[in-house]
């Protein structure tokens, strides 16, 4: 009977990367492995193939060959490698199939922990950009062992529990993961004298002082990233990398969102009535803002390229000034007495031409009461 392609048996496309054919794989064995279906020959014959056209295309010279000669190119080199005889126990498989998940066991690299730090901005300075030295928690290697973590005359030994693989195999019924050991955490080594100056770390605490280049227009949330300033890898793994999160500070002034910076302008009711000028800040000086007669409040003026330049690139923001107009507060008698006259000269004449919005919502309000029919 000919072998069917090894393809259409894992049910992968001829472009599929590695991962692909290792899902589609991981789902057949765990289907027909001979440990799920005792007995069952149907079972275990699509085992061994979904096995034998894993090992093939999951090597790249093997895939090659194949690819390029069919059957005829691999033929003698399937079953190799254990699977193609359907003798490998199913924890062997997946071990496998998924080192890279659970862990791969001595070999793999120590590497420090990723560390974060928040550093907090005033708004200029996110804006305009800046360097700021931060100061980090950190190790060192011990000077005393050398970072072994023995004690001087002693040395580490090989773990007695995963025999320096650094890893356990934990087995429930048909499946198994690979878990750090618990003895000796993953080193594959344990320390019977440990060092009394880093008490078998073979690292000590050292805090170190940055120096962080913050480029303009950055935002609250945005990372900055200090390759190998993180945590100290183990065993001469390579350290980690610090994340620096950034945080910007709530401004007396303006607000941010995005590229635009939006600010409350307090005018007087003169001002809004007559019309006037007035100097509106911006984060690199100030500038005239001219107020048109009749101004009402809310509204807002928009000042070209006074905003914020993004990190990312782009042109730059706006500034967007809302205008308040202030009722007046603590007034005299005489000053009462003056706006009770002024508006007694509104009364007497149309007083809807002075307050259009005004008329506009009573208006409304009676239009609403008419529907009701309260």
């Amino acid at each position: 009977m000919a072998k069917r392609d090894y393809y259409e048996v894992l049910g992968v496309s001829q472009d599929a990367d590695e991962k692909e054919i290792k899902r589609a794989y991981r789902k057949l064995a765990m289907k027909y492995h001979p440990d799920r279906n005792p007995d069952d020959k149907e079972a275990e014959n699509k085992f061994k193939e979904a096995s034998e056209a894993y090992e093939i295309l999951a090597d790249a010279s093997k895939r090659s060959a194949y690819d390029q000669f069919g059957h005829a190119g691999v033929d003698g080199q399937a079953g190799a490698g254990g699977f193609g005889g359907g003798g490998a126990s199913f924890s062997d498989i997946f071990g496998d199939v998924f080192g890279d998940i659970f862990g791969g066991g001595r070999g793999r690299s120590n590497r420090g922990a990723d560390l974060r730090y928040t550093l907090e901005l005033d708004l200029e300075e996110a804006v305009k950009g800046t360097t700021v030295q931060i100061k980090v928690p950190g190790h060192v290697e011990c000077d005393l062992c050398h970072g072994s973590g023995a004690e001087k005359g002693s040395k580490a030994e090989t773990c007695g529990t995963c025999a320096g693989m650094g890893q356990v195999r934990m087995q429930q019924g048909f499946f198994a993961v690979q878990q750090t050991c618990p003895t000796c955490r993953g080193s594959g080594k344990v320390i019977k004298n440990p060092c009394k100056k880093c008490h078998g770390a073979g690292r000590v605490e050292q805090p170190k002082t940055l120096s962080v280049k913050v480029p303009p227009g950055v935002d609250t949330g945005d990372r900055i990233r200090l390759s190998g300033e993180g945590e100290m890898g183990m065993d001469g793994g390579p350290a980690g990398d610090l994340y620096v999160q950034v945080a910007v500070k709530e401004h007396s002034i303006f607000t941010r969102d995005g590229r635009n910076l939006y600010c409350e302008v307090p005018i007087s009711i003169v001002d809004a009535t007559l019309g006037g000028e007035l100097e509106v800040p911006t984060l690199d000086g100030r500038v005239k803002l001219k107020i048109p007669a009749e101004t009402q409040t809310g509204k807002l003026f928009r000042l070209r390229n006074k905003g914020v330049t993004p990190v990312r690139g782009g042109p730059s923001g706006d500034l967007l000034c809302r205008v308040i107009v202030e009722t007046p507060v603590n007034l005299t008698k005489r000053q009462k007495e003056l706006l009770e006259e002024f508006q007694k000269t509104l009364d007497g004449q149309n007083g809807n031409n002075h307050a259009p919005r005004k008329t506009s919502w009573f208006e409304g309000v009676k239009s609403f009461f008419d529907e009701m029919k309260f």
